[in-house]
């Protein structure tokens, strides 16, 4: 059955005429006249039966169906360019992994770990794109995702990759050498918050057997990186997985503030769609992974 696709000229024409409110500038920048754009235009409204434009004072905009169309032509525009100038890269050989990331994660422990895996499989390219919340994989055009979470959301596998366990970590001036601290100690000191983690506090002072009235109080920051920037800038106490801040504890810019650690149940997991783990690229990268975090021989019991 023949498909019922508009031609790539007039979505071309209409994708950049939408993006610029302007037939004259989106033939500048497709190398067509403003009446060319316009032909386009008319010929793909002509096939969709529905007015994607409306004349204005001054130039035209956007009807409410050209605004919803526009946005999801350009997603998929974006992707068939994309697809392109990987086939073309890559020659037709090997693949390509579209992965979404928890971005501090990504940072500390999986880039500086991609050079092994690029070395061995040089085929194969791994594009990351921050993710931090979850998300449908369908609308998305990822392949699969890094996340921390209690478990997968529905609609995806997984397999676990790691315990997301944290600490409580300051600045050494803020402490003034008095660590380990107890927790009525740390409740007395600013307390930095992570926005995707809004109860973590609460449940560090649970497991240490006291309750804070104001636990949940203090500034708020989405992503771990800037957590750890700002403990160590003296701004408060964070609770912080320690695999991502191994160089900041090593060099003493941010020490143990107090022994308890918070084990809430969260990991990181790589998750994908339903059915789509076995195809070849996953198979690799889902294997590679498993060897970078099976022990050492000199760590392994």
């Amino acid at each position: 059955m023949r498909r019922r696709i508009p031609s790539t000229a007039a979505l071309l024409a209409f994708e950049a005429a939408a993006r610029h409110l302007s037939f004259t500038k989106a033939g500048e920048e497709l190398a067509l006249t403003q009446s060319a754009i316009c032909r386009q235009i008319a010929s793909l409204e002509a096939f969709l039966g529905v007015a994607l434009f409306r004349r204005a004072r001054r130039g035209v905009l956007l009807t409410e169906a050209g605004e919803r169309y526009g946005r999801q032509i350009s997603g998929r525009l974006d992707a068939v360019e994309r697809d392109t100038l990987e086939l073309m890269a890559g020659r037709g050989l090997g693949g390509t992994l579209e992965l979404g990331v928890v971005p501090s994660f990504a940072t500390r422990w999986l880039v500086p770990r991609l050079v092994r895996f690029h070395a061995a499989h040089p085929d194969i390219t791994v594009n990351l794109s921050v993710r931090t919340r979850p998300f449908l994989f369908e609308d998305s055009g990822l392949d699969a995702a890094i996340t921390a979470a209690l478990a997968p959301w529905p609609g995806t596998e997984a397999d676990r990759l790691m315990a997301e366990t944290s600490i409580a970590v300051a600045s050494p001036a803020l402490l003034g050498g008095a660590a380990p601290c107890s927790p009525a100690a740390i409740a007395a000191l600013p307390l930095l918050q992570q926005s995707t983690r809004p109860y973590a506090w609460r449940h560090w002072f649970a497991a240490c057997g006291v309750s804070v009235a104001g636990d949940l109080a203090g500034p708020r920051y989405e992503l771990f990186s800037m957590l750890a920037e700002a403990a160590i800038c003296g701004g408060g106490v964070a609770l912080i997985p320690p695999l991502l801040i191994e160089d900041e504890l090593t060099s003493g810019r941010l020490v143990r503030a107090a022994e308890p650690q918070l084990d809430d149940g969260r990991a990181y997991w790589l998750v994908w769609p339903e059915g789509s783990g076995e195809g070849a690229v996953m198979r690799v990268f889902r294997n590679w992974l498993a060897g970078e975090l099976a022990p050492s021989p000199s760590t392994a019991p």
